[in-house]
């Protein structure tokens, strides 16, 4: 897969940088998770996705957006 560019980033300094930009540059979608929709964290695991060109680890991406808002799911 690397060959292609098709390597996940994994590498926490580059996922939390890419997740903070999106938290910043979506402040009304990181008030509505906040709030208890925690659905709506899926808007910035896409901005993030998009940042990193779909080469984000989904999953890790959305732990981070809830850990860096103070929520928890379930």
């Amino acid at each position: 897969m690397e060959k292609r560019g098709l390597k996940v980033v994994s590498d926490e300094g580059a996922l939390t940088a890419a997740v903070d930009e999106a938290i910043a540059g979506n402040p009304a979608i990181a008030d509505k998770i906040r709030g208890g929709k925690v659905a709506a964290a899926g808007a910035l695991v896409g901005a993030v996705m998009k940042a990193t060109r779909g080469q984000a680890d989904a999953a890790r991406v959305k732990e981070l957006i809830l850990e860096k808002l103070g929520v928890t799911e379930g």
